[in-house]
C-alpha cells in the first residue's frame, strides 16, 4: 500500500509533470528530425534510440498510473487518450500499418493532458461544440 502512495505522490508532483511535459517536447523534436533523409543519414540510430527511450518513459508513466489508478484509471478521458496514443506508438511498423505507425506524432498532443491550463481550454472547447453545433445549423437553415 505504501508503494502505491509514493507512487501516487510522484505522479501528482509538479516536477514529475514538468519532467513528462519536457519528454514531449523532446519527443517532437525527434519525431521531426525523422522525415529528413540528411539526419536520419547522419544520425538515425541515435534519432531512433531517442525515440524509442521517450516511449519507454511513457510506457513506464502509464505503468505507475494504472498501478496506482487501478480501475478508476479508464474512468479518465485523458488517461484514455494517454493510453490509446502510446498504444498506436508501440504498433510495430509492418506493411499494412505502418499508416498507423505514423500516427505516433499524435503524442505531441499529451501535452494537452499533461498541462492542466490546456486541458481546461479543450474542455471547454468539448463543452461548447454542441452549442456550436447549434449555431452552424441555424445559419445553414437561414
Amino acid at each position: 500500500m505504501q508503494i502505491r502512495q509514493r507512487l501516487h505522490s510522484l505522479i501528482d508532483h509538479r516536477s514529475f509533470q514538468s519532467f513528462m511535459l519536457g519528454v514531449i517536447l523532446f519527443n517532437a523534436a525527434v519525431l521531426g528530425l525523422e522525415p529528413s533523409n540528411a539526419a536520419m543519414a547522419r544520425f538515425g540510430p541515435l534519432i531512433l534510440a531517442l525515440d524509442s527511450l521517450c516511449l519507454a518513459i511513457f510506457v513506464i508513466e502509464l505503468a505507475m498510473k494504472l498501478f496506482v489508478q487501478r480501475g478508476a484509471f479508464f474512468r479518465d478521458g485523458w488517461n484514455i487518450f494517454d493510453f490509446v496514443v502510446v498504444g498506436i506508438s508501440l504498433v510495430p511498423a509492418a506493411q499494412g500499418l505502418s499508416a498507423l505507425r505514423a500516427l505516433r506524432i499524435l503524442r505531441v498532443l499529451r501535452v494537452i493532458s499533461v498541462a492542466p491550463r490546456l486541458r481546461r481550454v479543450v474542455e471547454g472547447f468539448v463543452t461548447a461544440l454542441p452549442g456550436m453545433a447549434s449555431v452552424f445549423l441555424l445559419m445553414t437553415i437561414i
